[in-house]
């Protein structure tokens, strides 16, 4: 007699699905009979409501820029997850892009190392903060992007602050009407948004097989989709 029983594990940070195969060799005592791996991905549970997630980015970030940013990730990687065809993970995404810098603001020093103990204190599943400590992979962290998810993440935190420090600069003082080869001359410019590290867009770029003007035309699409309802949001905050 046979039965499936799946279990839900942790391997390098990844949650995996294994299915173990059990066979009955006496009344009392089961034997693995085969262990399968089905599948290796991310099971997406955030551990917290989006009100909880709001209450606590507040809690370590009173500064609007911060705030700012964070709505802006947020409604980015909800974009992305809907684009790239996760639209059902699409809260997943998105929360990992609006506390993925819980920590900046009151622990720029501890950048990343803090983020867990704050997070878990939150109720965050092991799986949000290994998405969260994964955006600082190489500067801060240590925690390697993974999913498909964490390498957007990876590379849509730089860019999108080059695109709303450029989209500044625009009369329309908006990314809506902003084109990807202006975006382009932007990021030529080292002296711009210097703090937006052209390296990391670069190298998220990389991670995602995809060229710099793919990156860009898909974040500003992303940008553009959000733009008016964080604003609005910020300034309800």
């Amino acid at each position: 007699m046979l039965r499936k029983k799946r279990l839900v594990s942790n391997l390098s940070g990844c949650w995996t699905y294994i299915a173990i195969i059990l066979s009955r060799e006496t009344s009392k005592y089961w034997k693995i009979y085969e262990i399968i791996l089905l599948e290796e991905e991310y099971f997406m549970e955030t551990g917290m409501t989006r009100e909880e997630a709001i209450a606590v980015l507040k809690k370590y970030n009173q500064e609007s820029f911060h705030l700012l940013h964070a709505l802006t990730v947020e409604g980015v990687m909800r974009w992305y997850a809907k684009e790239l065809g996760y639209g059902e993970d699409e809260e997943f995404w998105a929360m990992a892009g609006l506390l993925h810098d819980i920590d900046f603001e009151k622990y720029p020093e501890q950048h990343c190392q803090k983020a867990p103990e704050l997070l878990k204190e939150a109720n965050a599943s092991e799986a949000l903060i290994h998405a969260v400590c994964s955006h600082g992979y190489g500067l801060c962290s240590d925690v390697k992007p993974e999913h498909l998810m964490e390498k957007v993440l990876f590379a849509a935190d730089e860019l999108t602050g080059l695109i709303g420090a450029a989209a500044k600069m625009r009369p329309s003082k908006s990314c809506c009407d902003m084109e990807v080869s202006s975006l382009k001359k932007k990021f030529k410019d080292k002296r711009f948004a210097a703090g937006c590290s052209r390296d990391v867009i670069r190298e998220g770029a990389e991670m995602l097989g995809w060229d710099l003007n793919e990156l860009f035309e898909k974040t500003i699409l992303a940008m553009r989709s959000c733009e008016e309802s964080v604003n609005n949001e910020l300034a309800a905050l």
